[in-house]
Order: C-alpha cells, then sequence, then structure tokens
C-alpha cells in the first residue's frame, strides 16, 4: 500500500492497529526521524523504552540474523500495552526479515516500524510494502511542511488560534529551515505561548526564531538607517572593542540596505517586499525595516548603496593605505547624518 500527501498523514497521526508495520523513508534523514519518532510515540506512548514495549535494532544486522526481527514481533512483553519493532536504516538487504516479519504477524504482535533512506522504485524494500494490503509506505520528499501539517502540529499542543498572516510566517520559516531546525523552533514556540490563550502573532514567531544577525551588528545598522548617530556612535566603539572587522561591517551594511532598496522597490510595497526575503523577516524586526524604508525611499536608499559599495572596493583596494575601521565609521557615520 502506497500514501502520500493528506493519506500518509493521517495514517502517521493515526496509525491502524491492525497493520503490521509501515515503512517510512526519503532523502532527508532528519525529517525520516522526526515522522518515526511521532508514529512511534502513538503506536505504544511515551512510556514505551522504560517498560520495554520499543524493540530497536539496526537493518544491517537483519542481514546476518533475519530471525531476529520475527522473534522481536512474537515476544511477549512484562509490561501490558501496545508493542513496536524499529528497525532503523533498513536496505534491500532486510528484505528477506522484514517480509518473514509482516507474513507471520497476528493480531497482538508488535508493530513494525522501518525507517530507510531514499529507495530506488525497483527497490525490494519499496515494493514489499507498496504491494502489501495495510502496511504502507510512505515516501517522504524534501518538499517542506505544508500549512496543514504546521498547523496539525500545533493544534496537538494546545495552539489553534493562528491567524493567516502569521501562518504565512510560519510557512516562510518552514522554507528555510532545516526540519529538525524548524521542529525546534514550533517547540520553543508552544513553551513561549504556555498559559497564554491569545492569538499567535508575529512577534510571538519572532521571540522564538533562529538568530541570523549578530545582535550588536544588527543594532548598529538599525541606528545607520533610522539616521541615528548618538547611538550609532557607542555601537561602533562597542563592536570595535569586540574585534568586528572592518569587511565584516561594510558587508553587514550592504546586506541591510540592498535587503531596504529590495522592499522599497517591490510593487507590492514593502510589506510584501520584505516577505519575500530569505530569510524571511518577522514581527517586530519587519515592522522597523518599514518604517526604515518609509524614511529612506528608493533614491536615498541607492545613494546608500553607492557609497557603502565604493567603500568596500576602497577596501579592497592594493593602494588602500588610510585605517580600515575609520573608512567604515565615516561612511555609517554619514549616513546616520544625512537628511532625505
Amino acid at each position: 500500500m502506497k500514501l502520500s500527501g493528506a493519506a500518509a498523514l493521517k495514517f502517521i497521526a493515526r496509525p491502524d492497529p491492525a497493520a503490521p508495520g509501515l515503512l517510512i523513508y526519503g532523502g532527508d534523514a532528519m525529517k525520516v526521524a522526526l515522522k518515526r519518532q511521532e508514529v512511534l510515540l502513538i503506536i505504544a506512548g511515551p512510556a514505551a523504552d522504560t517498560e520495554m514495549r520499543l524493540t530497536r535494532m539496526a537493518g544491517n544486522d537483519l542481514r546476518r540474523d533475519p530471525a531476529a526481527l520475527l522473534d522481536a514481533v512474537k515476544a511477549v512483553g512484562f509490561f501490558p500495552g501496545p508493542r513496536a519493532v524499529f528497525v532503523e536504516d533498513a536496505n534491500d538487504g532486510a528484505f528477506d526479515a522484514v517480509a518473514a516479519a509482516l507474513a507471520d504477524w497476528r493480531a497482538g504482535d508488535a508493530q513494525i516500524v522501518v525507517t530507510a533512506g531514499q529507495l530506488p522504485p525497483t527497490s525490494k524494500l519499496r515494493k514489499l510494502f507498496e504491494g502489501h494490503r495495510s502496511a504502507p509506505a510512505i515516501a517522504l520528499y524534501d518538499d517542506p511542511p505544508s500549512r496543514e501539517e504546521i498547523a496539525a502540529e500545533l493544534a496537538r499542543a494546545g495552539l489553534r488560534d493562528i491567524p493567516g498572516n502569521v501562518m504565512q510566517d510560519l510557512s516562510d520559516l518552514a522554507r528555510d529551515l532545516p526540519p529538525g531546525d524548524f521542529r525546534q523552533t514550533l517547540e520553543k514556540l508552544v513553551l513561549y505561548k504556555m498559559g497564554d490563550a491569545s492569538a499567535l502573532t508575529p512577534a510571538d514567531i519572532a521571540a522564538v526564531a533562529p538568530a541570523t544577525v549578530d545582535t550588536d551588528m544588527d543594532a548598529a545598522l538599525n541606528a545607520v538607517a533610522e539616521r541615528d548617530p548618538a547611538a550609532l556612535g557607542a555601537l561602533l566603539q562597542q563592536l570595535q572593542t569586540q574585534g568586528v572587522q572592518p569587511v565584516a561591517l561594510i558587508l553587514g551594511a550592504a546586506r541591510h540596505f540592498r535587503a531596504l532598496h529590495a522592499a522599497a522597490s517591490d510593487p507590492g510595497g514593502a510589506a510584501a517586499g520584505l516577505s519575500r526575503m530569505r530569510p524571511p523577516v518577522f514581527g517586530p524586526r519587519r515592522d522597523r525595516m518599514i518604517r526604515q524604508v518609509q524614511m529612506w525611499g528608493v533614491t536615498d536608499l541607492e545613494s546608500a548603496l553607492r557609497q557603502i559599495i565604493d567603500t568596500d572596493l576602497t577596501l579592497r583596494s592594493a593602494g588602500q593605505t588610510a585605517p580600515a575601521m575609520a573608512l567604515v565609521e565615516r561612511v555609517l557615520l554619514r549616513l546616520a547624518m544625512s537628511r532625505r
């Protein structure tokens, strides 16, 4: 039985107790591991390990000892409750053992959860599950989690009031983060909202999303973009004390002003332009950058970018003799002191 899309998600969320097992495979090992973890938790419960109702074995071991899987499936546990056998990183070498266990499976036996990497259509293990009446083969592709998957994950944790714009922010974040990092972000979001019944907001996501920019440098670049030379002077001194290199600072400035320029030039407006950026911009940071775009406008941002790029080229010039940090400080202070 071959499952994909919504049917696969439905089976993982509620595995059939009458199914002898399932195969989860895909090229993204973290994604496969997360789904395996989810399905084992539902099949055997959170106490399966401590109550010895979960047996783990490596797929390669089954080539040497094919009977081990059937023995584990048939074994009677000391503690009551559903049992599961997890076969990790299986390949066609485990075919004989898995085929025998599925053929001899009876109600009350431990359910078999097999995981594998990318399996070609010719794989015997994949064909075994795809041809079985009730043991499905579930392929996981590299696509990011869908809105439905994200909503279901949050709903299981009790978060159901998710406005459309917030769900879009989460979808954007899912496209840019590895599956494991995104899962951790969702877990942090659930903890962050614990005891808070209000609707999820972009600020909530911004509070738990992984940081992508060094805090002090980000503050300095915001001071430039907000034309605040007093704050910028103190921040530049702090960055210099921390040993930040002039090239890193000028590259950060170029990146920040390019983002502002792209947002200012977007036909849909600054908000639409910022929502298309990678990594995505969330919550208060997005609102702050929108205000910066409005403060500068396209023409002034182009002028600022020219000055930043000229300074970068000067830093890389072989004949450059002036102190590098002084050159960077001068252009950033000049921009912060400029007027529209």
